[in-house]
């Protein structure tokens, strides 16, 4: 079954970077823009973006767990992401990419480029 428990110093960690990395690009967004956002809308978009991780975490490992695996894969990634047809296209098209990089640097190494 998936976990439904973090340990609280991890928590905390992940949403430091998170809350990092939020003010990051909201300072980015702001220069971009000409505009100040306030610590009280970081915080909050923070909250709201670890919050929707965690959801989404719990939902990939439950579809894991569903398929009898304890790893998570692309499969699940997508199945995430089946109600939103433009990501997935995205996603489905960049595992596509990773996984002809992956078959060309493996034809690559045992000579048999370009011999599918």
């Amino acid at each position: 079954m998936p976990s439904t428990t973090m340990d609280p110093e991890l928590r905390d960690r992940m949403k430091s970077a998170v809350w990092y990395t939020v003010g990051k690009i909201v300072d980015e967004a702001c220069a971009t823009l000409g505009v100040d956002a306030t610590p009280q809308y970081i915080t909050a978009l923070t909250e709201l973006v670890y919050a929707q991780a965690v959801t989404l975490s719990s939902d990939v490992e439950s579809f894991a767990w569903h398929a009898k695996r304890k790893t998570v894969n692309t499969d699940d990634v997508l199945m995430l992401c089946r109600r939103n047809e433009g990501l997935k296209d995205v996603l489905e098209e960049f595992v596509g990419d990773l996984e002809q990089k992956k078959f060309e640097a493996k034809s690559a190494r045992t000579g048999n480029a370009g011999h599918n």
